[in-house]
């Protein structure tokens, strides 16, 4: 039996805090038996915005994944921005195990994060994004005793994934959305810092000793393309 490894849970703004028109979405989430792997994700959007207009760019966003995509909900389970602010993204409750549409043949099981920005050759990752990200990681992966720097076991369910449906294949417990799709996705410089990530993140969960050097740390939050395809 796998045990809970616990990390804090990170401040998520609520999808009424971002005011979400519930009207949009399907009246259902679905959910899996429980979050075995992250999956992080670009929005492929531009990074120069104001963290207070936050909110207006995920409503934007919504609409274009729930009407212009069709997938019901944002496909992503979760977004942050470059204040490292967490967004709850697709519905159904930030603390279970919803099934998101963010990597083809791999939603089952998995949380989606995204970056909100565009993170291609030389683009810096801010400090306060990485740690959101290793934070909300920690959690959501603690939660069935994931170890964040450990390897999972994953089933494809679509053969327009890297894989055929039915393959399975293993992969990091924090991933970049181009290991399971043909994809450049989360872009260059936030695939590169997905080591870092996954350290910090087990070391939330307190699988090691201390933090190493190479992490980036900052004080704390502050103030597309999806792949459900």
């Amino acid at each position: 039996m796998t045990l809970p490894r616990m990390a804090p849970r990170p401040a998520i703004v609520s999808r009424a805090q971002w005011q979400a028109d519930e009207t949009k979405r399907d009246r259902y989430a679905h959910y899996a038996g429980g979050v075995r792997a992250v999956f992080v994700h670009h929005t492929d959007t531009p990074n120069g915005y104001d963290c207070a207009d936050v909110p207006r760019t995920l409503r934007d966003l919504y609409t274009g994944q729930t009407r212009d995509r069709g997938w019901g909900d944002f496909g992503y389970n979760f977004l942050v921005d470059r204040c490292g602010t967490i967004y709850e993204g697709r519905a159904g409750g930030a603390d279970r195990p919803v099934i998101g549409a963010h990597t083809l043949g791999f939603n089952q099981g998995t949380t989606g994060i995204a970056a909100i920005g565009t993170f291609g050759p030389g683009t810096p990752v801010p400090a306060a994004m990485e740690r959101a990200i290793a934070a909300l990681a920690a959690w959501k992966l603690g939660l069935g005793g994931v170890d964040p720097a450990g390897k999972v076991g994953l089933t494809s369910t679509n053969d327009n994934s890297l894989y055929a449906k039915g393959t399975s294949a293993q992969f990091d417990a924090i991933s970049g959305h181009r290991d399971g799709f043909a994809t450049n996705c989360p872009g260059e410089a936030l695939f590169a810092r997905l080591p870092a990530i996954r350290k910090l993140a087990a070391s939330l969960q307190g699988r090691s000793p201390r933090i190493s050097s190479s992490v980036r740390l900052a004080a704390g939050p502050g103030s597309a393309r999806p792949g459900g395809r």
